[in-house]
């Protein structure tokens, strides 16, 4: 408590964070992300955010995925290596999902469950305040418990497909709602705004074993529900000034503090190249020759991985477009796929100097950067996205799975992107639909809506000022709420 008699010499401040820089508090946190790429890469952002603040953070994930990182990753950061335990049908070196079929993730789940021996191992020593955990580690927080460990439920989703799943005791128990795949695909009641944000049939019915039991043991719904359920905070890769009124939904639905960390615009982590200057060198020879805003850039992250049928329509789209393009193919996922994509026949020869289709790691964060390409053809995964507002590179969506639909119908609500026209009932699209698709976003008339709305959000994305106050919001919270309680500080 304050003394008022001792005012002159004591003081509480209102803000934690500057009773930090006058007395050097700091906090102990560790970050502890799902085994995919997608999830690490804006985990690492935020943990450099932190770090530049001053406060340690302890980066936890397997070993190989730690040495799979980019040289740019952040010093100040420290590393946490933990061997990923074996478990039947898991192939060997496999620690994330880009190195698996798409039907072998559910054993990577197995194998990261078992990680909690080895995790709880390391916080028993590591004296920290906060770990922030993704949304397949449901467990954590039994564990940071034993230890006085607060936590943080922290969701690389965004904020319209966190609010679209629902309240976490629906996802946990069973749904009275969504008792078929069909009910996936109309907003839930509890959004009280009209809005399209919803799965198409397709789209929930390739990922309907997340909303069911699989051989993890644990369905992907249970295991978000239970995450948010036993968290101190949540915490959402978004900003308040973009989704609003999705923030409230799931304020009204949590009941529990809920703090948006930004957009976490790529910083440069992008890669796992060892040869990366030589692999940009050429690629930049190549669009320096192109066409000012014409190349299509075609690139679906590192799980999408299309049908066989699907990459014969887009070649094929590409082709007819009449547009450069430079396509990143990932031909299979990971050593153990045996299905391996093959561009359909003659294709390359007829696009020879026009297109590229490239077969390994690209430097995704440069090529969009590159002032000779106009689109980019993507699964709507959000990192891709924030690094499409970030260059103004306006959006053509092809979705595949996880949280992509939902992801799609917000782009399309705001006029950042527009969707290949697609059968509701089975996903398929035509090469004629892939041509005018890429043409209408990146040179006819009528998709000059795209261009110019993906430059006039970017500020929102990408603004360091906007950025840097969500991590002084976050921060702010963590110290008042740590687990020593609230402090009074010297003067």
């Amino acid at each position: 408590m304050l003394n008022h008699k001792r005012r002159s010499k004591t003081k509480v401040f209102s803000d934690p964070l500057l009773a930090m820089d006058r007395n050097n508090e700091k906090l102990h946190i560790v970050i502890f992300p799902w085994l995919a790429f997608g999830h690490i890469i804006p985990n690492l952002e935020l943990a450099k955010l932190i770090a530049e603040k001053g406060h340690k953070v302890s980066f936890v994930s397997t070993t190989r995925n730690i040495e799979r990182l980019p040289n740019s990753s952040s010093s100040l950061i420290t590393y946490v290596k933990l061997p990923l335990p074996k478990v039947d049908n898991l192939p060997k070196n496999a620690e994330a999902t880009t190195d698996v079929p798409y039907d072998v993730v559910q054993y990577l789940k197995k194998a990261y469950d078992a990680l909690q021996h080895p995790l709880s191992s390391f916080l028993e020593t590591s004296n920290a305040d906060w770990i922030l955990y993704d949304f397949t580690a449901y467990w954590v927080p039994a564990i940071a418990a034993r230890f006085g460990i607060k936590t943080v439920f922290y969701s690389i989703f965004t904020p319209p497909f966190m609010g679209f799943m629902g309240p976490a005791s629906y996802m946990i128990h069973n749904d009275p709602i969504r008792t078929k795949p069909e009910n996936f695909t109309v907003p839930p009641p509890w959004v009280p705004f009209s809005s399209t944000v919803a799965f198409r049939y397709f789209e929930i019915m390739r990922i309907v074993d997340a909303v069911s039991d699989n051989d993890s043991g644990t369905s992907d719904t249970y295991r978000l529900g239970a995450s948010i359920e036993n968290c101190d905070l949540v915490a959402i890769r978004g900003c308040t000034e973009l989704e609003p009124e999705w923030f409230q939904v799931l304020k009204d639905i949590y009941r529990k503090p809920v703090l948006a960390v930004g957009q976490l615009p790529s910083t440069g982590f992008n890669g796992g190249d060892e040869n990366e200057n030589d692999t940009w060198r050429w690629i930049k020879e190549w669009l320096d020759k192109q066409t000012h805003g014409r190349v299509v850039y075609v690139a679906f992250g590192s799980e999408a991985k299309p049908s066989q049928e699907e990459v014969n329509e887009i070649a094929l789209g590409l082709e007819k477009s009449e547009l450069p393009f430079f396509w990143v193919l990932r031909a299979r996922r990971g050593a153990s796929d045996t299905e391996v994509l093959e561009l359909p026949e003659g294709f390359e020869e007829r696009t020879k100097g026009r297109g590229v289709v490239w077969t390994s790691w690209a430097p995704q964060l440069k090529i969009l950067g590159h002032g000779s390409v106009g689109g980019f053809l993507t699964h709507s995964g959000w990192t891709s996205v924030v690094e499409a507002v970030q260059n103004e590179t306006p959006l053509v969506l092809l979705t595949f799975l996880a949280d992509q639909g939902i992801n799609a119908r917000v782009l399309e609500e705001k006029k950042m992107g527009y969707s290949v026209p697609r059968d509701n009932l089975n996903g398929f699209f035509t090469a004629d639909s892939v041509a005018r698709s890429v043409r209408l976003v990146v040179v006819e008339d009528e998709g000059r809506v795209y261009r110019e709305t993906i430059k006039e959000v970017k500020d929102l994305f990408v603004d360091d000022q906007r950025q840097q106050k969500y991590i002084h919001e976050l921060l702010r919270h963590l110290l008042s709420h740590r687990k020593n309680g609230e402090r009074v500080f010297p003067g």
